[in-house]
């Protein structure tokens, strides 16, 4: 109790000098097309949402981590408003660094979530530095129980979290999408799973994550490195390098070889990038 009592003085006091400062607070930015964007501080988070200390088994810290954390769905509520409508709908979790997720708002919707603003155990606040690139989690880190613990594939994990948006991947990324592919056909269903798997770090014509390198210009990755090459990194990246890509042991040799469908056809749609999102 001491030592939450004592971060929340210190947020306090760094709400204040930020703002002294004229430096914008941390803050959660929400988009919805048709809307204006609406952007959340920490403060107003604070004063709506409960705060808990979350214990969970951290798949990027690899052990055991206590949050200081709001329920997702309360800070859903306050950038959204209304969230039932979310369940039918996607997001886009972008994160900082360029990490970008998509999810359905059902998975958001379910118990278990989360976003957190500290460790627990830091009374100055902030957190540990997390994964192989030592980097901040700051402002945001959303986590998960439950079922969201043992399912990192279902269940988003982002940290560096800076805004949601309400949106088709489709619509916002547009130049990822196999140009002439009917529903069912094998790039169709190999964008599915790129938009499963790997939209998060890899950008196709420019659009998508940007953690990762580009995957398709200026040179497709079908066009200089051997499939059943590909097929084994994706499988498991560590069996190549020691790495915080993670393994897609969920996908099947059927999935693997659409994904690869889908990298031939759009070998053959290049678009140069812009730097427009």
């Amino acid at each position: 109790m001491r030592a939450a009592a004592l971060l929340v003085a210190v947020w306090l006091a760094l709400a204040a000098s930020l703002s002294f400062a004229g430096v914008s607070e941390p803050s959660l930015r929400f988009v919805r097309a048709g809307h204006e964007a609406r952007v959340v501080s920490g403060t107003a988070l604070r004063a709506a949402c409960e705060e808990l200390t979350v214990v969970v088994a951290d798949p990027y810290y690899e052990k055991p981590k206590r949050f200081l954390a709001w329920p997702l769905r309360c800070v859903l509520e306050q950038g959204f408003g209304a969230v039932s409508e979310l369940a039918s709908q996607e997001l886009l979790l972008r994160a900082l660094d360029g990490y970008t997720r998509a999810t359905d708002g059902s998975v958001l919707l379910e118990p278990g979530g989360y976003v957190a603003f500290a460790d627990a155990e830091r009374p100055a606040g902030g957190f540990d530095p997390i994964d192989y690139r030592q980097a901040d989690p700051a402002p945001f880190y959303v986590i998960w129980k439950g079922a969201g613990e043992r399912d990192v594939v279902r269940y988003p994990w982002p940290y560096q979290l800076a805004e949601l948006e309400v949106v088709r991947v489709e619509d916002r990324f547009p130049r990822a999408v196999p140009p002439g592919a009917g529903a069912g056909s094998p790039p169709r269903r190999g964008f599915d799973v790129f938009r499963r798997s790997c939209l998060q770090c890899h950008a196709i014509n420019g659009e998508g994550g940007r953690v990762g390198p580009e995957l398709n210009v200026p040179q497709s990755i079908v066009e200089y490195r051997p499939e059943a090459q590909i097929r084994a990194f994706v499988r498991d990246p560590r069996t190549f390098r020691y790495t915080q890509i993670p393994a897609n042991p969920q996908l099947s040799e059927a999935d693997l070889d659409a994904l690869l469908a889908y990298f031939r056809h759009m070998s053959a749609y290049k678009i140069e990038p812009t730097e427009e999102r």
